[in-house]
């Protein structure tokens, strides 16, 4: 009796599994994203904020969203004679899903009162509210000689003082994607250092700016999920999950203004977030 050769029981294994397998994507209707982080330099007293729009164009991607029609800003604490108490913005380029104030704002119009973001695509209406958050500074921004798993990690380590006065919330933009919820429960009113590793590769003579963002508690529960949800894909604001719910809310069908959250249509709604926080910021070059 012959014996098959290794070699010629391969070939007969790899050409008996050339069926293809169809796998199902999942599939939903495209669904709007509004990235609405309004980020306040504190050395800037005029700003021009900036609402970035897409729409899923399928289950892994997006695309910039155009035609939007009425986006405003609004304070409500501030005159509304004249239209005093609103800001318009307006696509930037056409194509590009960005919409912008072409005219600077001061700071006063976000640092006081309630704001509200709202817009209308394709015959529906979007609304939003949320409130300005500041931030605490960066005391010290310093790269450390610890490492995680890898002897080429690079530690950066960030030093802040938080204000005992208030329970407070920060995010740390790391860039890159790199996203950190932070509260203050464990430091309330003390100075804090804390370590982060990028994933991303550093060599030395790299600059890296850290940020660290003012948040109330739901803009941390959101950012908080986000990491969760999409560590192995990239940053949080590329393309939210479907299942991290925002802010934003789709209010077409909704008579009581009492009642925008959309309780009674809990499937309808965009992805993103509107939020107005302070950003403090420092830039390290790796050693």
């Amino acid at each position: 009796m012959k014996k098959m050769t290794p070699y010629l029981f391969f070939l007969i294994l790899l050409f008996s599994c050339e069926d293809v397998i169809e796998v199902d994507v999942p599939e939903e209707e495209p669904r709007l994203i509004i990235d609405a982080l309004i980020r306040l330099d504190p050395n800037e007293s005029q700003y021009m904020p900036v609402v970035k729009v897409s729409l899923t164009s399928s289950f892994f991607g997006t695309i910039p969203l155009t035609g939007l029609r009425d986006i405003t800003i609004t304070n409500l604490s501030l005159p509304t004679l004249g239209g005093g108490n609103s800001i318009i913005l307006e696509e930037t380029a056409p194509g590009s899903g960005m919409y912008q104030d072409p005219d600077p704002v001061g700071i006063r119009f976000f640092e006081e009162g309630e704001l509200l973001l709202q817009l209308e695509h394709q015959g529906r209406r979007y609304f939003a509210r949320t409130h300005y958050v500041p931030s605490a500074p960066i005391d010290e921004l310093k790269q450390g000689d610890e490492t995680l798993f890898d002897e080429d990690d690079i530690e950066l380590e960030v030093t802040i003082t938080d204000d005992g006065t208030l329970d407070n919330f920060y995010i740390m933009d790391y860039g890159e994607g790199g996203f950190l919820a932070l509260e203050d429960k464990f430091f309330n009113g003390q100075q804090f250092s804390f370590s982060f590793f990028p994933e991303r590769t550093l060599n030395p003579g790299d600059e890296v700016t850290v940020r660290i963002l003012g948040a109330d508690r739901e803009f941390f529960n959101y950012i908080d999920l986000l990491v969760e949800q999409t560590m192995d894909n990239g940053g949080v604001f590329e393309t939210p999950v479907a299942t991290a719910r925002g802010n934003i809310f789709d209010v077409t069908d909704l008579d009581n203004i009492d009642l925008f959250d959309n309780v009674q249509q809990p499937n309808v709604f965009p992805l993103g977030y509107f939020a107005v926080v302070q950003e403090y910021s420092q830039t390290i070059t790796v050693e």
